[in-house]
């Protein structure tokens, strides 16, 4: 069993940094993005495993990804969430040509739009899909996909111009205890670290594996690891959530990928550790 899931997971490995480019900006979030393609390849793995032939793979994974993100802004109800909508044909748009601005715009940027638009503008102008690719990822018409591109074209434009995405509020115990983890890290007081954690305290190395810290002392051997390490621990705000960024070398100026901590009463209770996903790092915006 763990030998097909390995194989499936090669062989979508090359996909899926795209994969989350799209959907870290239809949630706005590259963690929120991160979870959207877990659920993802999930869906397709346990899929995959009912066919009789194989997909054209690509097109497959983007068009279960669309689905997966459209039911996680519903989920969440997202105040701009609207439905897929039957777009006159007669509103659809002369091509033009891509504005570079809008491939670099925030992720905050790509919130600002509807669910459709969203899609659109992110399939055919960030990713470089063709109509006809955009459409059928979407389930909609070409004619609908040019009318959402020169929608979202001139709403994302303003949006990219609005002020920064807010920050996540955070109590100033959870705030203390992230920069604790952060100074105790950088000191490599392992005992230390390890106190933090809570009796239940959980372990989420993303893409890999969950485990309680104290099941077969597994807290241990992930600091063990951690030793090895060249790496230098700053706290900040990634896409306005307080997180961790891990820079390895030490001297980088640039990420190398991100930690998430949840916090009880001072003491952690859940480590996300996104060192396997390191792709998340490109689209992140982390600031200190």
């Amino acid at each position: 069993m763990m030998e097909a899931r390995d194989s499936f997971m090669e062989l979508v490995d090359e996909i899926r940094p795209e994969l989350h480019r799209y959907c870290a900006r239809m949630t706005g979030s590259v963690f929120d993005g991160e979870d959207v393609v877990q659920e993802t390849l999930a869906k397709a793995y346990y899929a995959l495993g009912q066919m009789l032939e194989p997909p054209n793979l690509r097109p497959w994974l983007f068009r279960i990804a669309h689905n997966t993100a459209m039911d996680f802004l519903k989920r969440y109800e997202r105040t701009n969430v609207e439905p897929v909508p039957d777009l006159p044909e007669r509103a659809q748009a002369e091509e033009t040509s891509v504005d570079p601005a809008l491939v670099e715009a925030a992720l905050s940027a790509f919130v600002e739009l509807p669910p459709v638009q969203r899609s659109a503008v992110i399939l055919k102008d960030v990713l470089g899909h063709s109509l006809e690719e955009t459409a059928a990822t979407m389930g909609v018409t070409v004619g609908a996909v040019k009318a959402a591109l020169s929608r979202a074209r001139t709403n994302i434009t303003k949006a990219s111009a609005s002020p920064a995405q807010p920050l996540r509020p955070a109590s100033m115990q959870a705030q203390a205890t992230l920069q604790r983890y952060v100074d105790l890290f950088n000191d490599r007081d392992w005992e230390a670290l390890r106190a933090l954690l809570g009796e239940e305290s959980r372990l989420d190395i993303v893409s890999r594996i969950q485990h309680r810290v104290k099941d077969a002392g597994y807290y241990d051997r992930y600091a063990q690891y951690l030793r090895t390490e060249e790496i230098r621990a700053e706290a900040g705000f990634v896409d306005g959530v307080p997180a961790i960024a891990m820079f390895s070398p030490p001297t980088s100026p640039t990420p190398a990928y991100f930690i998430l901590l949840e916090s009880e009463g001072g003491r952690i209770s859940l480590i996300r550790d996104f060192r396997y996903v390191p792709y998340i790092a490109t689209d992140a915006r982390f600031s200190r």
